[in-house]
C-alpha cells in the first residue's frame, strides 16, 4: 500500500487526561522519529521536516500546549519526558530516534536519561545545551529576559484568525519567511472563541519550563551522560532574526570541549524558528535525521541478527 504524507491526529492517555498531537506516514516501516517542539509551539512546527523525511514522524503537543493545553500540572521537563513514554506506549512504538527543538531539546535529554531503552539516538536543534540565567534577576525577570516577546504574545487576545495571522506576518523571524506550513502552524495555535482568541500555550506551563533551561536539577549530568553521538544543529540567527544567536559560537565551542560525543552542525541563513519551519532550514535538519535513521536501521538489523544466532 502506498504511503502518504497525511497528518493523522492522535490522542493517548497520560496523567490527568490525553496527550494530543499528530503523525506523518503513520504506516511507514522502520525506525520512527519522535519530534518534540519548543516552549510555546505545537506539533505543527515540524511539518516541513516531516514532509521531507521518508520515515514515520510522531509529534505531540506537549503538556500545556496546543490541544494538550488542558492537561494539569506539574509541567516540568521530567513530566514531559514521562508523557513521551506514555505516548510511545499508546502508539505501540518500542524505540525511536528523538529530535527536540528549543525547549523540546531539553525534554529530549530528560527523556533519554529517564527512558534510555526507548531512545535509539538524540538530535538537538538550537536547544538542549544549558542557557545560563542572566545574573541578578528574579525568577519572573529571567523568563522575560529569555523569551521576551514570546511571553507577551501569550497574554494577548485576537478578534479573529486573520488578526493572529497578521501578528505573525509582522514578526521579524517568521514574517519574511511566510509559507503554507507557517500559516498552518499559526492557524492551529489559536484557542478560545472570537473575539477573544488567544495562543494555545498555557503561560503557567511556559513559566515553569523557562526556569529549567540552565542545566540545574541534575540536567547537566544527564546531558553529559548521554551515549553518543549527540547531534547539535545551531541556527546562526536569534529568536527575532537578529544576528545574535541563541547560542553564540563560543558557547558551543565550550560544549564541544566538554562533551566529546557532541557533533556540531552549523545551519546558515536561518533563525531559531526557520531552522525547522522553512524548506531551507528543514533541508539541513532532514540531512542529519536521515543519516541517524539509517544508522539506527543498521544497528537494529545487527541486533536482530545477533539474537537469531544466540544459543
Amino acid at each position: 500500500m502506498e504511503r502518504t504524507m497525511t497528518l493523522t491526529p492522535f490522542s493517548v492517555p497520560v496523567r490527568g487526561g490525553s496527550l494530543a498531537g499528530g503523525q506523518w506516514r503513520a504506516d511507514a516501516a522502520g525506525l520512527p522519529l519522535l519530534a518534540v517542539h519548543g516552549i510555546t509551539a505545537t506539533h505543527r512546527s515540524w511539518r516541513p521536516v516531516a514532509e521531507a523525511l521518508d520515515a514515520r514522524v510522531v509529534a505531540p503537543d506537549l503538556r500545556g500546549r496546543g490541544r494538550s493545553n488542558g492537561l494539569p500540572g506539574p509541567y516540568t521537563l521530567r513530566d514531559h519526558a514521562d508523557d513521551l513514554a506514555y505516548l510511545l506506549d499508546g502508539l505501540g512504538v518500542d524505540r525511536a530516534l528523538v529530535v527536540g527543538h528549543s525547549m523540546g531539546a531539553f525534554v529530549t535529554v530528560r527523556f533519554a536519561a529517564a527512558h534510555p531503552d526507548r531512545v535509539a539516538g538524540v538530535v538537538l536543534i538550537d536547544g538542549g545545551l544549558p542557557i545560563p540565567h542572566p545574573e541578578g534577576l528574579a525568577a519572573d525577570q529571567v523568563a522575560q529576559a529569555t523569551l521576551g516577546p514570546a511571553l507577551e504574545r501569550l497574554a494577548m487576545t485576537f478578534p479573529d484568525a486573520d488578526a493572529y495571522a497578521g501578528f505573525w506576518r509582522r514578526h521579524p523571524a517568521l514574517g519574511p519567511a511566510w509559507n503554507d506550513a507557517i500559516a498552518d502552524y499559526v492557524a492551529y495555535d489559536l484557542d478560545g472563541e472570537p473575539p477573544a482568541l488567544r495562543p494555545s500555550a498555557n503561560p503557567d506551563a511556559v513559566a515553569v519550563n523557562v526556569l529549567e533551561l540552565d542545566g540545574s536539577d541534575g540536567y547537566l549530568e544527564e546531558l553529559l551522560g548521554l551515549p553518543g553521538p549527540v547531534d547539535f544543529l545551531r541556527a546562526q540567527r536569534g529568536l527575532l532574526d537578529q544576528p545574535e544567536a541563541l547560542y553564540p559560537p563560543e558557547h558551543v565551542d565550550e560544549w564541544e570541549r566538554r562533551m566529546p560525543t557532541l557533533r556540531r552542525h552549523e545551519v546558515p541563513d536561518v533563525n531559531h524558528y526557520t531552522i525547522i519551519m522553512t524548506e531551507e532550514g528543514a533541508g539541513h535538519v532532514v540531512s542529519v535525521l536521515a543519516t541517524r535513521l539509517a544508522e539506527g536501521r543498521v544497528a537494529a538489523s545487527v541486533t536482530a541478527a545477533d539474537k537469531e544466532v544466540a544459543p
